[in-house]
């Protein structure tokens, strides 16, 4: 069986990114580089759609670059486990909650400096400009 080869447009249009985020990926180590035509043209096999599509679903769920590509090494050694991957998940759920409580602590003094507002009056006097700029010389 003859196996498909793609040019970088098909992958990306398949993979739904573009053309330039391939590259990227590429020089980034996370997609190999792919053979060339003799014009220059990148070669890829089926296989480059389906592990962007990895790529990109991970970053749905936040991990980074740096992260995806410990993933993809996980995924690639033949001497990793499932138990490494869940590790690499923990450390992200960690992260996640981390990343919640900083969210949660931003928005009680979001509230409480909306609560300061009277809605009238000049931005010169407006007390969340006003704290803001005090908090701001304090540091």
């Amino acid at each position: 069986m003859v196996e498909k080869i793609l040019l970088i447009g098909k992958v990306a249009a398949q993979a739904g990114v573009n053309v330039q985020t391939l590259r990227y990926y590429e020089r980034r180590g996370l997609l190999a580089e792919p053979e060339r035509t003799p014009l220059g043209q990148r070669m890829y096999k089926q296989e480059a759609v389906q592990r962007v599509r990895f790529i990109k679903r991970s970053q749905e769920l936040g991990f980074s670059l740096t992260e995806i590509e410990e993933l993809l090494r996980l995924r690639d050694d033949m001497t990793a486990t499932c138990g490494d991957v869940l590790a690499a998940t923990q450390a992200k759920i960690e992260d996640v909650d981390s990343k919640l409580r900083d969210l949660r602590r931003i928005k009680r003094a979001l509230l409480v400096l909306a609560n300061t507002c009277t809605k009238t009056g000049s931005t010169r006097q407006c007390p969340i400009l006003e704290s803001l700029d005090r908090n701001g010389r304090n540091r």
